[in-house]
């Protein structure tokens, strides 16, 4: 089936099975690899993208049901060479080890963003961050990321990514 989708500002016509799931699209089709698999069961949050500006784990929904909506992968959050403030303070925060989870992460803290606003606590994004996993870390500096990365965005007048 024919499945129309703008991705990171730019409109693209895929031609994929209709059980086709809107990660492997991302993936296998358009090789957006930033977007990881990490459990195949939505357990995970490796798989974060935004949706039309809400954040979705790809794993669980079709690529069909995406049809006409603006998704945006970690591959379209920098301008550039010029990080995104969420991904420039998990960078400086140091809120990644192996990074498998990294873009998972970034994507929960914009929906974090989106949904709270730019003032959050470590306790929120705390209890936001559930569903996403990182087998590396104690969540700590993820959290301090996500914390500063809202301030970032603050500084910028950035409320929401979309």
């Amino acid at each position: 089936m024919q499945i129309s989708l703008t991705i990171n500002g730019q409109n693209h016509d895929v031609e994929a099975p209709a059980a086709t799931l809107l990660v492997e699209v991302l993936r296998d089709t358009l090789g957006l690899t930033g977007t990881h698999i990490g459990c195949d069961t939505s357990q995970c949050g490796a798989c974060n993208v935004l949706v039309d500006g809400k954040a979705v784990k790809s794993c669980t929904i079709l690529a069909a049901q995406a049809q006409g909506a603006a998704v945006t992968t970690i591959e379209g959050l920098a301008n550039g060479e010029q990080l995104h403030p969420m991904q420039l303070a998990f960078r400086e925060a140091h809120g990644l080890q192996c990074g498998f989870c990294t873009p998972g992460m970034v994507m929960a803290g914009l929906e974090i963003v989106r949904k709270h606003g730019t003032s959050l606590t470590p306790e929120l994004v705390a209890h936001e961050l559930e569903g996403n996993l990182c087998r590396c870390t104690g969540y700590i500096n993820i959290i301090k990321a996500v914390v500063a990365g809202a301030a970032g965005m603050a500084v910028l007048g950035e409320s929401q990514h979309a």
